[in-house]
């Protein structure tokens, strides 16, 4: 990411789970501004801590723009944490 955008932004998101050692896939979020970011692609996925919770970190691309979302596992809460261009 190359002008990247840190955020700490509520969103909703729609997830499909299956099998697999990583049977989580985020297809598509919404923002709190009502735009509808649908998922092409997944990059990296990893599990990282926050205090004692677990925080499943996404990154992944529409086509237009990378973006980072994580959810908190105890929470069940999802967020956007970074907004970069494709450059």
């Amino acid at each position: 990411m190359n002008d990247e955008l840190f955020l700490n932004e509520r969103i909703e998101v729609v997830a499909t789970f299956g099998p697999g050692l990583n049977p989580c896939y985020p297809r598509k979020f919404k923002r709190a501004n009502g735009r509808v970011i649908d998922i092409t692609e997944i990059g990296l996925r990893h599990p990282t801590t926050q205090g004692r919770r677990t925080i499943h970190v996404f990154d992944v691309t529409d086509g237009e723009a990378d973006y980072r979302i994580e959810l908190d596992s105890e929470r069940l809460t999802w967020h956007l944490t970074r907004e970069g261009d494709r450059m």
